[in-house]
């Protein structure tokens, strides 16, 4: 398994994992899947920004999962903190997949000069709270039920990881 930057190619496989995602689990908030349209929009909004997107693949080049950062906040005074999101394929869960992509997003950000990275967890998924905590992100707060899905009220735990100050010339920024 390597990791590299998402190409064209790899588009497909990300939109398949997002809205496996979303029919089977609660770690996106949306309940419709996304059509090739809207996902095109993300890729492009993405490259434009300039955050990255980097994808986890095997041998034969086949999507094991995804990760990717962007703005947490548009608001200047945020700019020095993105939102992140690791998904894994079903069929790779559990198998160090989320870890190296988190870990590389982590990487990535400090290379940035950014702050902090948000992540926001649906808060009964135990095993990414515990994969964010092993990476050294800490629980900053849970909002109780502001999300709805499968029937279901949903509490939101936000984890956040501070990296050293950011440098105010940062090349994002």
């Amino acid at each position: 398994m390597k990791l590299i930057d998402a190409v064209e190619s790899h588009h497909a496989a990300i939109h398949a994992i997002v809205n496996d995602v979303i029919a089977n689990t609660n770690a996106i908030y949306e309940e419709e899947p996304r059509t090739a349209a809207v996902m095109a929009e993300w890729f492009a909004a993405k490259r434009a920004a300039g955050f990255p997107l980097l994808v986890a693949v095997d041998d034969a080049g086949d999507v094991l999962g995804f990760a990717s950062y962007g703005a947490f906040n548009p608001k200047a005074g945020y700019r020095f903190t993105v939102e992140h999101s690791v998904h894994v394929a079903g069929a790779h869960r559990g198998r160090g997949v989320g870890r190296l992509l988190l870990d590389a997003l982590v990487s990535r950000a400090q290379a940035e000069g950014l702050h902090a990275m948000v992540g926001l967890i649906d808060a009964g998924n135990a095993a990414s709270r515990r994969l964010h905590e092993s990476a050294g992100f800490h629980l900053a707060g849970t909002l109780p039920q502001v999300g709805h899905k499968f029937g279901q009220w949903l509490d939101v735990a936000y984890y956040v990881r501070l990296f050293e100050a950011p440098n105010e010339l940062s090349r994002r920024r």
